[in-house]
């Protein structure tokens, strides 16, 4: 499973040829969600509400950049990784 991003102890990462909806995966000490690419709701798993609230402002930025990382993945071809929140 590609690695993504990683920002404040925050994992970002998608898997290749993974179920829909398009969506990523975050752990954060020991939990993880995944997180839905158009919608940025979480639809199975949870985070701490502030790690949460940061992967969210993240995925914000970056939606189109997720977008293309999922239809490489699903094509099972190499994805880019995305920058982190500063």
């Amino acid at each position: 499973m590609p690695e993504l991003s990683r920002f404040y102890g925050i994992v970002i990462k998608m898997y290749f040829a993974d179920h829909g909806p398009p969506h990523f995966h975050a752990e954060y000490a020991g939990t993880e969600a995944l997180i839905s690419i158009e919608t940025l709701a979480t639809f199975a798993g949870g985070l701490p509400p502030q790690a949460l609230s940061l992967v969210r402002e993240w995925a914000g930025l970056h939606q189109d950049e997720l977008r293309a990382a999922w239809a490489n993945a699903s094509k099972l071809e190499p994805v880019d990784r995305i920058d982190p929140l500063p």
